[in-house]
């Protein structure tokens, strides 16, 4: 079986929409307020970019250091 990279669904605005589109029907068939459904939709997303930009910048400060880690190295 394959294993799910988690760090690359949770980064990707396509995951985030999925979801999005997932909750709002489920919200409908529960007769959610639109008022809500829409603080709902916008919480999400708010969510997914803050999870988004975390991890992204987690990632970039590793690849930066691993790339600073190999120059020494290769240095010494």
């Amino acid at each position: 079986m394959k294993k799910i990279d988690w760090v690359r669904k949770l980064t990707s605005r396509k995951f985030w929409a999925a979801v999005v589109g997932f909750a709002t029907p489920l919200m409908t068939m529960f007769n959610v307020s639109d008022d809500t459904a829409v603080q709902v939709t916008a919480l999400i997303m708010a969510g997914g970019t803050l999870i988004a930009y975390i991890l992204g910048e987690g990632i970039t400060d590793m690849a930066a250091l691993e790339s600073k880690t190999k120059e020494k190295k290769e240095a010494s």
